[in-house]
C-alpha cells in the first residue's frame, strides 16, 4: 500500500476526496446545529484518529517521528486541524455551508499575498493578478446585497472562515519550508493525536462535559466526517500526492468549492444566487492562476534540493 498507484487509480481517489470535502461542509453545517463547534470538531477528531489507526495500521504506516519532524507535526496539527477546523464550525453556525466553503478556499490567496511578504517566495505579476482575482471575489461573495451587514452573527460567521483560511495559509507556508524526515502520510496520524487531545480539553474548558442528544441522523452524520471527510481524505490525498503532479492536484482542488455549492443546494436547500456564482468563479480563477504561476518556482526550488 506505500507504493504509488496507477494513474486511473489515483484519479479515481482524487474525485472522491474532491467529492468528501465538498459535502463535508454541508455536514459540519448540519452537525453545529446539534453539537457545539468545539465539541463537533472534537468528535469528529476522535472518530479521525480511530479511523486512522486502523488504516496506517495495516499498511505498515505507524512510526515515531522524529525530533525534526515535531514541529511540522504541531504546526498542522494546531493551524490546521484545530483552528482551521474550529474556526470553520464556529463559522458555519451563522453563515451558509455555500458562502463558508467559498470564504474557506481563498486559502491559497492569502499564501500567495503573505509568502513573499516574509521572504518565503516572490510575488511575480501573475501571482498578483490571481490573488487580485480572489480578493475581487472575496469582495463580491461580502457585498450588502449578498451578506446580511446589519446581522452580526453573519458578520461573525464570515469573519471567523476567513480567519480559519489564513490560519490554513500559515500553516501551507511553513510546511513548504519544513524538511521533511518521516513522510506526511506517516506523521498524519501524530497531527490528529495532538489535534485530538487540544480539541477535547478546550471543548472541556469551553462548553463542559458534551450534552448530545444522539439520534441516527447525528451518528450518520459524525460519521461520515470523521470518517469520510476526514481520516479516508486525508490518507487519500496523502497516496494521490504519491502519484499526482502537485500541480494538478492543486488545480483539481478548487472544484472542491464547486462540489461544495452543489452539495449544499442539494443537501440543505441553500440558493445560488447570482453573487455566489460570480465570487465562485472569480477565487477559483484566482487560484488556479496563482497556483498555475506559482509551480516554475517551486520547480526550481525543489531542482535545487
Amino acid at each position: 500500500m506505500n507504493a504509488p498507484l496507477s494513474h486511473r487509480a489515483a484519479v479515481g481517489l482524487f474525485l472522491i476526496v474532491v467529492l468528501a470535502w465538498g459535502v463535508n461542509w454541508s455536514v459540519t453545517k448540519q452537525l453545529v446545529q446539534s453539537v457545539p463547534p468545539l465539541w463537533t470538531a472534537a468528535i469528529r477528531s476522535w472518530i479521525a484518529l480511530l479511523g486512522l489507526l486502523v488504516i496506517l495500521g495495516l499498511s505498515n504506516n505507524l512510526v515515531i517521528p522524529e525530533r525534526r519532524d515535531i514541529p511540522v507535526v504541531l504546526s498542522v496539527a494546531l493551524l490546521h486541524m484545530t483552528f482551521f477546523s474550529t474556526l470553520v464550525a464556529a463559522g458555519l453556525r451563522f453563515l451558509p455551508a455555500s458562502k463558508g466553503i467559498v470564504l474557506g478556499y481563498t486559502t491559497p490567496l492569502w499564501v500567495a499575498l503573505a509568502a513573499p511578504m516574509i521572504g518565503k517566495e516572490s510575488l511575480t505579476a501573475p501571482k498578483l493578478a490571481g490573488a487580485l482575482l480572489g480578493l475581487i471575489g472575496l469582495a463580491v461573495i461580502l457585498n450588502p446585497a449578498s451578506i446580511d451587514w446589519t446581522s452580526t452573527s453573519v458578520l461573525f460567521g464570515a469573519g471567523m472562515v476567513i480567519l480559519a483560511a489564513i490560519c490554513w495559509a500559515a500553516n501551507i507556508i511553513y510546511i513548504r519550508s519544513h524538511h521533511w524526515i518521516a513522510s506526511p502520510l506517516q506523521l498524519l496520524i501524530w497531527q490528529v493525536l495532538v489535534a485530538t487531545i487540544v480539541l477535547s480539553t478546550a471543548a472541556a474548558i469551553v462548553d463542559g462535559p458534551p450534552h448530545v442528544e444522539w439520534s441516527p441522523r447525528l451518528v450518520l452524520l459524525f460519521l461520515y466526517s470523521g470518517l469520510i471527510g476526514t481520516a479516508l481524505a486525508y490518507w487519500a490525498m496523502s497516496m494521490v500526492n504519491k502519484s499526482i503532479s502537485a500541480l494538478t492536484t492543486s488545480l483539481g482542488t478548487t472544484a472542491t468549492p464547486i462540489v461544495g455549492i452543489a452539495s449544499a443546494a442539494i443537501l440543505l436547500g441553500e440558493p445560488i444566487d447570482i453573487s455566489l456564482a460570480v465570487a465562485a468563479a472569480l477565487i477559483v480563477a484566482g487560484i488556479g492562476l496563482a497556483t498555475l504561476a506559482d509551480w516554475p518556482l517551486r520547480g526550481q526550488a525543489t531542482a535545487k534540493g
